[in-house]
């Protein structure tokens, strides 16, 4: 029957395999971690000071951007 040994030969190889890749590959939490700050109007996460300035100007123009302190 060598069929039969073949294929359990192939499960093997598979389950190997997928244990391998167990972890997997998503930078979801290492996103979140890195934004640290939020838009003051919209909640929205940000990474730095310099992309809430570019955040503000672009969606809320008429508001006045926050100094970097209050950030902090």
């Amino acid at each position: 029957m060598t069929r039969g040994h073949q294929k359990e030969a192939a499960r093997a190889r598979a389950a190997k395999e997928a244990d391998k890749h167990k972890g997997g590959k998503s930078q979801l939490s290492a996103r979140a971690a890195g934004n640290q700050m939020k838009c003051p109007k919209c909640l929205t996460p940000v990474a730095n000071y310099k992309l809430i300035q570019q955040h503000m100007e672009a969606k809320h123009p008429k508001e006045t951007i926050p100094p970097e302190e209050d950030f902090a």
